[in-house]
């Protein structure tokens, strides 16, 4: 049986389409459909319900340092009231996760894949030696999207402006503590708010009276992350793919790749010296049929060198957009390839990401 959000007594008042997504019911699109939803976010403001993610507090002495032998990010030395981005790692150097973690100065806040957090949860109970590894199961979370989003938020959160990207805070919004910080997979500048469940709905219907705010769905989101060059965990990254196959060297920062100390330090400072064999990139198909995960990707001569992980329409790129792991010798911008869609080939070329530039306040 599905679970569901805090959230779904609104998806079913607001006629959402629910689907299935990681045993949770969740909304894939609401009545003015993904396009809508996806250029509401673009040019103003969408929340997002993301409730089924999984939201974990980690308590106890030197939690930074202790995570630094799952992760290899620096988490040691993450300030109180910064976010960062990371990955849990196997000993293959392949990522068993992709999380958002928090200082929240007494805590730590971590946010992990709904479908993985049966794997997260007992990995960080099983190997952070002295902490307390609590999931938070009475709170929603949504994200606000798009650059209206800090207008939104601070019509009833003045405070909201102060934030920069990748920043957080506790504060109350209409009397309800919420956590709130400044970040999101969308490309746009946006929130990701936690609030007690039984104050969820009422408090996302405040931001949705603001004009510029709107539902969306999980279609939209999809179309928004890939046109923003954001992986998607199972689908562009996995235990398979290491960090640096994955174009996500930048999220390992410069003591960690030196020093490693992390599950396969050894697998992923071999490819930073020498390079991996393959690469993400994006792929840009040649007229408007999008090209979608699985597609394999040849060279000119019609040589297999990879396929596709994630490919739609992109509503703001104004066509098909795609990711993929390809050759490390075929992964140059510019370079010609062929998608074998259904038998049939489609020429496409090899681009930079992310295909719409990311809109983050810094």
């Amino acid at each position: 049986m599905t679970k569901r959000t805090p959230l779904y007594d609104l998806h079913i008042e607001h006629n959402a389409k629910m689907v299935d997504f990681a045993g949770w019911d969740m909304p894939i699109q609401y009545p003015t459909g993904i396009m809508a939803e996806h250029h509401q976010c673009r040019q103003k403001a969408a929340i997002f319900d993301v409730s089924h993610m999984g939201q974990v507090v980690l308590t106890g002495e030197d939690v930074g340092a202790k995570l630094e032998t799952l992760c290899p990010q620096a988490y040691a030395t993450l300030k109180e009231g910064k976010a960062r981005y990371g990955f849990f790692t196997n000993e293959q150097g392949g990522i068993m996760d992709d999380l958002i973690v928090s200082n929240a100065g007494d805590h730590f806040f971590v946010v992990v894949n709904a479908a993985l957090r049966d794997q997260d949860i007992p990995h960080m109970r099983d190997n952070l030696d002295g902490v307390s590894v609590t999931e938070i199961h009475d709170h929603a979370l949504i994200a606000l999207q798009g650059p209206a989003s800090e207008a939104v938020l601070s019509a009833l959160l003045p405070g909201a402006a102060d934030l920069k990207f990748m920043e957080t805070l506790q504060a109350p919004i209409d009397g309800v503590p919420c956590r709130i910080s400044r970040l999101g997979y969308t490309g746009e500048d946006g929130y990701e708010i936690s609030i007690p469940e039984k104050e969820a709905i009422r408090l996302t219907k405040l931001l949705l009276e603001h004009e510029d705010c709107a539902l969306a769905g999980l279609g939209a989101r999809d179309s928004l992350r890939l046109e923003a060059g954001l992986c998607l965990y199972g689908n562009d990254i996995d235990q398979s793919t290491t960090p640096i196959e994955a174009s996500l060297g930048w999220a390992i920062q410069k003591r960690r790749k030196e020093e490693g100390g992390f599950p396969g330090a050894s697998v992923v400072q071999k490819q930073l010296a020498e390079g991996a064999a393959r690469k993400l990139v994006g792929i840009r198909p040649k007229g408007r049929a999008p090209a979608r995960a699985g597609v394999e990707v040849q060279a000119s001569d019609g040589t297999k060198i990879g396929s596709i992980t994630s490919g739609c329409f992109g509503p703001t790129a104004d066509g098909p957009v795609a990711m993929g792991y390809v050759d490390a010798a075929h992964a140059a911008p510019g370079t010609p390839v062929n998608l074998l869609v259904r038998g049939k080939v489609n020429l496409a070329e090899i681009t930079t990401l992310p295909f719409v530039a990311q809109n983050y306040k810094r």
